[in-house]
């Protein structure tokens, strides 16, 4: 499309103003002038290969094309007589340059807001201590071991601070795995992670301990609140619509919490992983009492 647009400009410019004697051309300036509008050009096509479509990228790459067609505008003015053509040429290199500018000036807010929501959610993955091998590779969250490293660095920063931590558990793991396949699963665990992310606090951490169970890491916060933060998330992955492959009804999503101060117990994760597991227990007793 810019190829054609920069075609249809040298058309109308060949079409309705007459050429410069090549002794008059200005060899300095049609360099400079072609050279921006190249420039702007590979920015525009840059900027459409590397980012995802929607208003952003298209603020930008709309710009840096109205800057590239004003920009060759110029160049050709170099080439032909404007001020003898019978349509007034001029303004086309007069009002896309600026309008290019407004563009790519919009476009660069709205890219500013784009990026500090993604800081936003780095934060939410990360917090303040960065280390990013300590990452899981399927829901991108930090692992086990990274969480105790911060919940003795919380404890150790704010020792007459509360902290809480909950952990998390998205049930009927085993089943939805066996009947969706290992890819769904996984797939089921990305968008999980995902919308907690979305509702937490800046200062929480969220982390995934292993299987389907997630840890989160709360500092400043009493018991009471902590369960109610617990309680909502779970309340948000319930609330989910995830449609698998192939299924023609939504996957119906089930989550359990249990929540303590982290007090010191260098066991915690351990005491928090067996109440999860008696929960479990408990509900499978429920579902069968027979078998129990």
């Amino acid at each position: 499309m810019l190829a054609l647009a920069a075609t249809v400009l040298l058309a109308l410019f060949a079409t309705f103003a007459p050429p410069k004697p090549v002794e008059s051309w200005q060899w300095l300036d049609i360099a400079g002038e072609g050279g921006t509008a190249l420039m702007a050009g590979l920015w525009a096509w840059l900027v459409l290969g590397s980012r995802p479509g929607g208003r952003v990228t298209m603020w930008l790459a709309g710009g840096l094309a109205a800057i590239m067609l004003g920009a060759f505008a110029d160049c050709l003015d170099e080439l032909f007589v404007v001020s003898q053509a019978a349509l007034p040429l001029g303004w086309i290199e007069s009002t896309l340059a600026p309008a290019g500018m407004l563009a790519l000036t919009w476009g660069l807010v709205l890219w500013r807001q784009e990026q500090a929501s993604l800081t936003e959610q780095l934060e939410r993955r990360e917090r303040v201590f960065r280390d990013h091998r300590a990452y899981d590779r399927i829901t991108q969250l930090a692992d086990a071991a990274y969480v105790r490293r911060q919940i003795e660095l919380e404890r150790g920063a704010q020792p007459q601070q509360p902290c809480a931590v909950a952990m998390l558990e998205l049930a009927h793991w085993d089943q939805l795995e066996r009947e969706q396949g290992r890819a769904e699963a996984d797939r089921v665990l990305q968008a999980v992670a995902h919308q907690m992310l979305l509702n937490l606090p800046p200062r929480d951490l969220l982390c995934r301990y292993a299987g389907a169970r997630f840890v989160l890491l709360m500092p400043a916060a009493e018991l009471g609140p902590a369960r109610r933060r617990a309680h909502h998330l779970a309340a948000m992955v319930e609330a989910m619509r995830f449609h698998a492959r192939g299924a023609e009804q939504p996957l119906a999503l089930s989550m359990r919490s249990v929540v303590a101060l982290a007090d010191g117990d260098a066991q915690l994760l351990t005491r928090l992983n067996r109440e999860l597991e008696a929960q479990d227990l408990a509900a499978a007793r429920a579902a069968h009492p027979a078998a129990g």
